[in-house]
Parts: structure tokens; C-alpha cells; sequence
């Protein structure tokens, strides 16, 4: 486990921005990307992987239920 990569499960409304970040530090861990951007010919897959990745992520959290209380979504 990354350690750099924050935890979002006890954000109580993570922002689209917040999600981005986490995909973001996720892909470039597993990429093994020490840049912040990876060269031209792999940015598109970057950049796709990133997307799918935010967006399983925010439905992930939409649904995750907390201590008895379900999150709004």
C-alpha cells in the first residue's frame, strides 16, 4: 500500500478534486512514474487510467456506508 495515498473512506464529502488526487497518486504508483507526468506517448493512457479510476472511486464512496450511517449519493 502507497502510504502517500489518502485515505477518502472518512472524508465526509470528498471533492471531485480530492478523488482526482488519489487516482492520480494511485496511477503514478502503479505506473511507476516518479514524474508528474509520464512521457507523451503514455499521457493518454495515463490520463484514461486516472478517469476510470476516479470514477469507481467516486461511486465506490457514494455507496460505502460508515459506522451505521450510509453516505449521501
Amino acid at each position: 500500500m502507497c502510504r502517500s495515498i489518502v485515505s477518502l473512506r472518512d472524508v465526509p464529502q470528498a471533492t471531485p478534486l480530492e478523488v482526482e488526487a488519489a487516482a492520480r497518486q494511485f496511477v503514478r504508483k502503479i505506473s511507476g512514474t516518479k514524474a508528474k507526468m509520464p512521457s507523451k506517448a503514455n499521457q493518454p493512457a495515463f490520463d484514461q487510467a486516472i478517469d476510470e479510476i476516479a470514477e469507481s472511486t467516486a461511486r465506490l464512496l457514494s455507496a460505502w456506508v460508515v459506522q451505521g450511517r450510509q453516505q449521501a449519493g
